[in-house]
């Protein structure tokens, strides 16, 4: 079966690009024919998400959506394992998202025309102001009613644990006033570990945890937000894995309580 694999794999990667370049395609007419970027972001989740996971033998399953109103927007805040987690949360989560991505996919065919169309943020780390106006393009969409979705590790995890999330992102949650929404992915780093190509069939699960409000922060209180969603996505993770939630995760932090500085800004 071992000798079977790389050809498979490899048959894999050729329906992958071909399936993502024509559905990109159709969603750049499509949405540019309704003159509206909806029509595209349907057909990522409807069509091009669940087909990619059909073809990497990729088996979804999620939880917590009931605690979702699709009517309103959210910041979705998730951990990273594998670039399969962005066809299984397209397909898992009830509503449109958008995405906040690093700013170099944008210069990938297809993949960069579909994101810029559809109006994601791509952001360049390295670049302080452009990581302003990022922030201030993602609280934008927000107050727009669009739902954004970013990985604060800022890079896929190897060993599957969640790393520190980043802050940045979090400024545009409070500015909008939005609830964060942390969500936990398992199994994604199984199926196609970070660095390779050799995708395997598995099961994948998203938990979405309960939205945490911000109306009452500052956006100085990013960083204790961003680590009281850290903690939240370490226990749905923890559930899913059947283990032991992390001792740090324990105790939530209180954004109010926590605003005078036991973490930086």
């Amino acid at each position: 079966m071992e000798l079977i694999w790389p050809l498979l794999n490899t048959v894999q990667g050729v329906v992958i690009a071909l399936w993502t370049a024509s559905w990109i395609l159709v969603a750049l007419v499509a949405s540019a024919l309704a003159r509206t970027r909806r029509p595209g972001l349907a057909l990522a989740r409807r069509v091009w998400a669940p087909g990619l996971l059909r073809a990497v033998f990729v088996r979804l399953g999620a939880v917590g959506i009931e605690s979702l109103d699709p009517s309103r927007p959210f910041f979705f805040a998730a951990n990273h394992q594998s670039w399969i987690d962005i066809p299984a949360l397209f397909a898992a989560l009830p509503v449109p998202v958008l995405f906040v991505a690093k700013r170099e996919l944008g210069r990938v065919p297809f993949l960069g025309w579909f994101m810029k169309a559809m109006g994601m943020v791509l952001i360049d780390r390295d670049d302080r102001k452009d990581a302003v106006r990022s922030v201030e393009a993602a609280a934008e969409c927000l107050r727009q009613g669009w739902c954004l979705l970013s990985f604060p590790e800022g890079t896929r995890a190897v060993d599957g644990r969640v790393q520190r999330f980043k802050t940045a992102a979090f400024a545009a949650a409070i500015e909008a006033g939005v609830p964060v929404v942390p969500v936990a992915l398992e199994g994604t780093g199984r199926v196609l570990p970070r660095g390779s190509l050799k995708g395997r069939p598995g099961r994948v699960l998203v938990a979405i945890g309960e939205p945490i409000p911000t109306t009452d922060l500052r956006r100085e209180d990013r960083a204790v937000l961003a680590r009281r969603t850290q903690q939240a996505v370490e226990v749905l993770l923890a559930g899913l894995r059947n283990e032991p939630v992390p001792a740090a995760a324990v105790n939530p932090v209180d954004a109010a309580a926590d605003r005078d500085g036991l973490l930086e800004a």
